[in-house]
């Protein structure tokens, strides 16, 4: 695009600015309905164009990611911020039953906001995903902190531009959304380069909102990005992107932007929010597991790395496993051996190779699971990383790619050696986006108390327990971004959240938790839970029918669509 064409843009939402942010909440709700309506009606097209896009072959289960990760994660979020919004526009926040809030010892609130819906028990039985919040939001004032901006009097509209990356389709509109109803902004959206294959798609599902004049597209490469984020129209930037991209916009280029980012100046005269990635841990906590749980597991974290062939924000990057657990190295094997029995991805994401080459001559010693794939970027394991080297690459570069770390730290219990670990990961790791452990049902009973305390000294803004992060961005009544406190001069893995569709205002980190044993194996130890292998798992072999069938349940609810879900499920 030219800069007239974006100059147009521009002015078209700064008319319409003040007339979306004052515009009654129930004309809001029916927007929302609209973008399911168009969101489903283009789902298939959606799903179509990720997979030409990232060359996955149209029979892989893989196809399931672009599901979920699509109009099924549009869809979750559409309907999670319209309940919210019905709630509001009677009056008064989402209310939640007495069992969902508790309070730890030191006073900081808890709210279990998933599930929510009967469907969302039936179908990811016993997840659970919890907002933790920062201090001074009590159970007494958490509706004080909820849809704040809906509080205010004639409020002043606001143009936001958002930069979106190319990796996970649903994250430019879902960022779109917030800004949208979370905020009361109007919203330039400037797609990246290498997923404008998606502009159809997004002027579909939010042509209303663009011929109101509250939302416009904008197309082009990184010269469109730098006219935007200076342009005296744009109010507020959100990205989602890496940190490298931000300290640019924010202090500069060149030696000049490295010094004003040294000296705490920055050349930004607007408001900014970001996500942009890390470092993410994988803390595997010593315990009886079996031969079948080593097994599972390693396809967990398998996916945990690869889904999406790695390109994630919350990709297990570093592997922490305790030096003394007899079954450590056998985990590393069985990852191997698995590893090497899933496909290579095609690695479509711009700078693939760059990032690999990096890694390798920062380790040239690094282990290849599995032959040259097609692109060139076959995956490769880095073990046996000294966990006091403050300077180790893998720590402080995110691979972003099919890479993954590994190193292991030394502990006389179990409880000793997820405190250091994470130790480890608050002082060593670039970023504090998320955060994954795996834990055996036994040892985390027996360290009682002292395991959510753990969890409360773990700076993430996104934490799993026997579940991936990536599930937390799945789930979007959890907040979505990084541990709150960074400065513009240290950003690490950003400031702000999105998804959050309770729409709390002082959120501090979402937790996840999902069953240790899939079903039916459950059974056998006494856990009583209908979730087996989830569809988000690589290694699932249905996850494109159960994407597919996710979607159309989250379109329109309805039991007679539960049996093919469960059939498929089952077969995974």
């Amino acid at each position: 695009m030219d800069n007239l064409a974006l100059d147009n843009a521009v002015s078209i939402l700064q008319e319409r600015k003040n007339e979306w942010a004052r515009l009654p909440i129930r004309e809001k709700i029916m927007f929302l309905s609209d973008m399911m309506e168009k969101s489903i009606h283009v789902a298939q097209d959606w799903v179509a164009a990720g997979v030409k896009a990232k060359q996955i072959p149209v029979d892989s289960p893989w196809v399931g990611e672009e599901w979920i990760s699509g109009p099924w994660g549009m869809l979750h979020n559409l309907n999670g911020l319209k309940r919210t919004l019905e709630s509001l526009d009677n009056g008064h926040p989402p209310e939640f039953a007495a069992r969902a809030l508790r309070t730890r010892p030191d006073g900081q609130l808890i709210v279990r906001v998933f599930p929510e819906t009967n469907y969302e028990r039936l179908l990811l039985n016993r997840v659970t995903g919890e907002v933790w919040m920062q201090p001074g939001v009590t159970a007494e004032n958490l509706a004080e902190h909820m849809g704040g901006f809906y509080k205010q009097i004639q409020p002043d509209g606001i143009v936001s531009l958002v930069l979106a990356p190319a990796n996970i389709s649903s994250i430019a509109p879902l960022d779109v959304l917030y800004r949208l109803y979370a905020e009361g902004r109007v919203c330039l959206l400037k797609l990246h380069p290498a997923n404008d294959y998606l502009g159809s798609i997004f002027e579909a599902v939010f042509s209303s909102m663009i011929k109101a004049g509250y939302v416009q597209i904008a197309y082009g490469g990184k010269s469109v990005g730098e006219y935007l984020t200076t342009h005296p129209g744009v109010e507020a930037i959100h990205i989602t992107g890496n940190a490298k991209t931000f300290e640019t916009i924010v202090f500069g280029k060149g030696q000049d932007g490295i010094q004003k980012k040294m000296q705490a100046e920055p050349v930004l005269d607007k408001t900014i929010t970001a996500e942009l990635g890390g470092v993410g841990p994988t803390i595997i906590v010593p315990g009886p597991w079996s031969d079948a749980d080593m097994r599972y597991q390693a396809e967990h974290i398998l996916t945990q790395k690869y889904h999406n062939g790695g390109f994630n924000c919350v990709s297990s990057q570093v592997l922490v496993t305790p030096e003394s657990w007899n079954r450590s190295a056998e985990l590393l094997d069985t990852l191997r051996e698995i590893g090497k029995n899933i496909e290579p991805r095609v690695p479509y994401y711009p700078g693939a190779e760059k990032r690999y080459t990096l890694a390798l001559e920062a380790h040239p010693e690094a282990e290849f699971i599995d032959a040259q794939s097609a692109g060139g970027v076959p995956r490769i394991l880095i073990a046996n990383l000294d966990p006091e080297d403050a300077s180790e690459y893998c720590f402080r570069e995110e691979f972003f790619g099919s890479m993954l770390a590994q190193t292991s730290i030394g502990a006389a219990t179990a409880l000793e050696f997820l405190n250091k670990a994470v130790k480890f990961a608050n002082d060593r790791l670039q970023g504090s986006l998320g955060a994954n452990i795996i834990i055996h049902p036994k040892t985390m009973r027996t360290m009682g108390s002292d395991f959510e305390e753990a969890i409360s000294n773990l700076e993430y803004g996104n934490i799993g327990i026997n579940s991936w992060t990536g599930v937390n961005y799945l789930l979007s009544q959890n907040s979505w971004g990084a541990f709150p406190g960074h400065l513009a001069e240290d950003i690490q893995s950003g400031v702000g959240v999105v998804h959050n569709t309770y729409l709390f205002d002082k959120p501090q980190k979402s937790v996840t938790q999902q069953p240790f044993y899939p079903f039916p194996r459950n059974l056998l130890h006494g856990e009583l839970h209908l979730t087996p292998k989830p569809a988000w798992f690589i290694t699932n072999r249905q996850a494109q029918n159960i994407g597919r069938r996710f979607t159309q349940l989250e379109s329109s609810p309805s039991v007679l669509k539960l049996p093919g879900i469960f059939y498929d499920a089952l077969r995974g």
